[in-house]
């Protein structure tokens, strides 16, 4: 039966002192995967925190609530941990300080999704966001159609940056509001401003039927060219 306060079980559970090496190499060896996961996950998916914030909540969490709950968990083993991760961090980001590759290899860079009040078809295609969820982030914006929108960035944070045109420059774009964005047809009704409903390419046309030169989907819905309410 053990005994309170057995220091030795307290500190290393009768492990021996080279299983602090152990202890090293699985820290690094999760926090490299950790590193990796929450990368992979996408800029959205760590909204608000940056990845080395999520890991080390995820490491340091880990590795202080173990000893608390566990009587196998020596308090040593923990403490290397926790100086290993503490290690790694700092070296992460002393690395992305002063190695540009390094810093868009680990936290990615800003992206334009929005160009000239129209998708950067490209770009939007390798980030993983839902076009329902980006239109959501617009109308958050009180954003009604994209021909109010000059640029739109995905920042390396998750969030999502807008520049505007000026009231004058305001031009006709894919309405965002989903009462008018659901009305997307392959019949155009009437003559009037179109906005494909895929990449927001806009331009004029006749009742019928017509393809996107820019994407080639054939969907469209009629435009807006309302100003932003201040």
């Amino acid at each position: 039966m053990n005994k309170i306060l057995e220091w030795d079980r307290v500190l290393f559970n009768e492990m021996p002192v080279t299983f602090l090496l152990e202890v090293i190499l699985r820290s690094t060896v999760m926090f490299t995967f950790l590193l990796i996961a929450l990368r992979i996950t996408g800029k959205r998916g760590v909204k608000q925190l940056s990845i080395f914030e999520i890991v080390i909540i995820i490491s340091l969490g880990s590795a202080a609530g173990d000893p608390m709950f566990y009587e196998d968990v020596g308090i040593i083993p923990a403490l290397v941990v926790f100086s290993t991760v503490i290690i790694l961090y700092r070296s992460v980001t002393w690395l992305t300080g002063k190695n540009t590759w390094f810093e868009k290899l680990i936290e990615g860079k800003t992206v334009c999704l929005i160009n000239n009040g129209r998708f950067s078809i490209t770009e939007f295609a390798k980030e993983s966001l839902a076009q329902d969820e980006f239109f959501s982030e617009l109308r958050v914006k009180s954003i009604e159609h994209l021909g109010q929108v000059r640029n739109a960035y995905l920042e390396p944070s998750g969030e999502v940056s807008v520049f505007f045109f000026k009231d004058e420059d305001v031009k006709y774009g894919l309405p965002l509001l989903p009462e008018l964005y659901n009305k997307k047809s392959k019949a155009i009704m009437k003559d009037g401003y179109h906005a494909c409903s895929f990449c927001g390419h806009t331009e004029e046309h006749q009742a019928g039927t017509a393809v996107c030169p820019v994407c080639k989907r054939d969907e469209w819905v009629a435009a807006i060219n309302n100003l932003r309410l201040a």
